[in-house]
């Protein structure tokens, strides 16, 4: 069974909650209060040992906001095993770039509507 938001990684989720980069920000002002067709989602949830940027528990779907540093191999591979380990639980990933956010919000959002109760 998975743990959800262990006690250890609480003052990692509180940084990083406090510290959105410009596409979380961005993108968490259409996912907050429940704006998107009514899914509850979190900021900065973890599932066993990963931070996810943003869950829906209702879903079970994370989405991730990757930029520059996800652009080589080894962090190409540690995402896939990520998204492995987090689909063994019936966690549904997403992933975006974080420019997609700024140049295709629309898209982003229907992207993640297109994946409500799949």
């Amino acid at each position: 069974m998975v743990t959800h938001n262990r006690r250890y990684l609480k003052e990692n989720r509180r940084h990083l909650r406090n510290n959105l980069t410009p596409a979380e920000a961005e993108l968490w002002k259409h996912l907050k209060g429940g704006s998107l067709e009514g899914r509850k989602f979190r900021r900065q949830h973890s599932a066993g040992n990963y931070i996810l940027d943003f869950y829906c528990p209702f879903e079970k779907l994370a989405i991730e906001l990757d930029g520059q540093v996800h652009n080589n191999d080894a962090a190409e591979y540690a995402d896939y095993e990520r998204d492995l380990w987090l689909r063994s639980l019936n966690i549904r990933v997403l992933r975006f770039e974080n420019k997609e956010v700024f140049e295709h919000l629309e898209s982003v959002l229907q992207r993640i509507r297109s994946a409500f109760g799949k």
